[in-house]
Formats: structure tokens, sequence, C-alpha cells
């Protein structure tokens, strides 16, 4: 009887050991759905909204200027934010806010991405904490799923923010 129960009980924990396996890598390597909160970018993902973040881009590095992506916050680790990437390594990127006469620009470090929210002046994004290496993004968000009006793929910019750079070889 003892071996009974006890050859159920390690039957019942292998299972779940394989499946909680099974459903690491699909989180890690395929994708993930994220709730997103925030106005950063608004009028593109509302609060509350549900995407689908796929880990698939990430890995090939396929992550395109005009993507929007998941990342971990590099001042809270336990944070995940969502935000537009706007420069690539070794673009020249503008940042100086819409506002300000006299514009700033700087050069995108290898290894790292440019991020801004749509929301300009609602957002905090590398203008005041600086590029994010590439290593902290989570995934590209690749469809809406909630709210069900609201359902589709996630395209570009609304706003049509997306400036076109060149690697810094380029400039003089």
């Amino acid at each position: 009887m003892f071996r009974g129960v006890l050859g159920k009980t390690l039957g019942l924990v292998g299972l779940t050991v394989q499946y909680g396996c099974i459903a690491h890598c699909a989180f890690e390597y395929i994708g993930e759905l994220v709730v997103c909160s925030g106005p950063s970018m608004e009028p593109t993902i509302v609060g509350k909204d549900v995407v689908f973040s796929e880990h698939v881009s990430r890995h090939l590095f396929k992550i395109e200027k005009g993507d929007i992506v998941i990342a971990k916050s590099a001042s809270d680790p336990h944070m995940n934010i969502c935000k537009r990437v706007i420069g690539l390594e070794g673009d020249k990127v503008c940042t100086s806010s819409p506002s300000d006469i006299f514009k700033t620009h700087t050069f995108v470090p290898l290894g790292h991405v440019w991020l801004e929210g749509d929301n300009l002046k609602n957002s905090s994004d590398s203008r005041s904490y600086g590029p994010v290496p590439y290593a902290l993004i989570r995934g590209r968000v690749c469809m809406k799923l909630w709210p069900p009006h609201r359902v589709g793929p996630m395209n570009e910019s609304p706003t049509g923010r997306i400036i076109q750079t060149k690697p810094q070889s380029d400039w003089d």
C-alpha cells in the first residue's frame, strides 16, 4: 500500500516537473501575454490592454526600429516596460523634447537600443535614463488581444515619429 501511494505521488511530481519545464520553455522562447498599464504608449496601447509579446525576434536579433518591445526596467529589475524602438546600435538619435529650440543628439552604443514611449509628454524612457542594453529586451509586441474591438496586429507608430537614422559611420 505504501509503495502504491509513493509511486503515484512520484508520478504526479514527475508530470508536474515535465509540464513546468514545457511552460517555462514556451514563455522563455516563444512568447507570453502581457497586461500593459500606464500612459506612456497612448494612444497605441492604453491602460489594461492585453498584448502578445513574441520572444523569437529577440533571440534572432531581429528587433527593428518602430517595433514595440517589452523590456526589463534598468532601474527596477522586477518591473517591465513597454516602449517603441527609436534607434539601434550606431544610430544617431535626438535626445531633446519636441518643444526644445536647440536639438541635442547622441549615438546609440553597441549592444543597446533607444526606447521611447508614443506619448512623449508622459513617458519615462531613454530620454531620461539613456540607451537600454539589448539583453534587457524580453520580447516584441506583435498583437493586441484585448479589448475585443481593438484586436489586431501591432504596426507602425500612429504618430509617424520614427526618424530615419544612419549608422554612426555614415555621419561626418
